[in-house]
């Protein structure tokens, strides 16, 4: 059994040797969604404050693990009335609920799986995961980039809000597709 322990360590630290943990760029990095709104189109918004780590292995060029937290109150739809709506109590209550978070907890291939807090909620999603790869940038930095794509259902997070239309149908969808674009900065070996 210690000798099973052993080469389970051992496996994990070789192939832990040639990964570096990196920080998210804000400013090469965007955390988006999109949903439907009355039925017929879409409303795309971001959040401007968010932080994460990642850890990737530049050897087999996989992602190894992923943690991310973004600030509720930093929501930005372009509209600040709409913006402070989702803020209130009865959508994202960003005063309860300050933060979404997300920590993967499966990589494999183009799928990423991870435990997503909304709300007080959490559940584990399943999201598309585009490989950047990575690069020395012209200063020596050492950076990494990725892209997570798919949808949640707003309600299976408590955020339930709507209208029923008079013509038919309800002010806002229930999927939200997300798009988050990640640039991360080496940080150590």
């Amino acid at each position: 059994m210690n000798l099973k322990k052993l080469l389970f360590s051992s496996a994990f630290l070789a192939s832990s040797l040639f990964a570096g943990v990196y920080s998210v760029d804000k400013s090469h990095s965007s955390v988006g969604f999109k949903i439907k709104h009355l039925m017929i189109s879409n409303v795309n918004g971001s959040f401007n404050d968010f932080d994460g780590k990642f850890e990737y292995d530049e050897k087999t060029k996989t992602l190894k693990t992923l943690e991310g937290e973004v600030k509720v109150s930093s929501i930005d739809t372009g509209n600040s009335k709409r913006d402070g709506h989702l803020k209130a109590d009865d959508m994202f209550d960003a005063k309860k609920y300050p933060s979404i978070k997300f920590k993967v907890t499966k990589i494999d291939g183009d799928k990423v799986y991870g435990d997503f807090t909304l709300r007080g909620v959490t559940k584990n999603i399943e999201l598309d995961f585009e490989n950047g790869g990575v690069i020395v940038d012209p200063w020596g930095n050492t950076k990494a980039g990725f892209a997570l794509n798919g949808s949640i259902n707003r309600s299976d997070f408590g955020l339930t809000y709507n209208k029923v239309l008079e013509a038919g149908g309800v002010a806002l969808g229930e999927k939200v597709k997300l798009n988050i674009e990640i640039e991360g900065k080496q940080i150590k070996k």
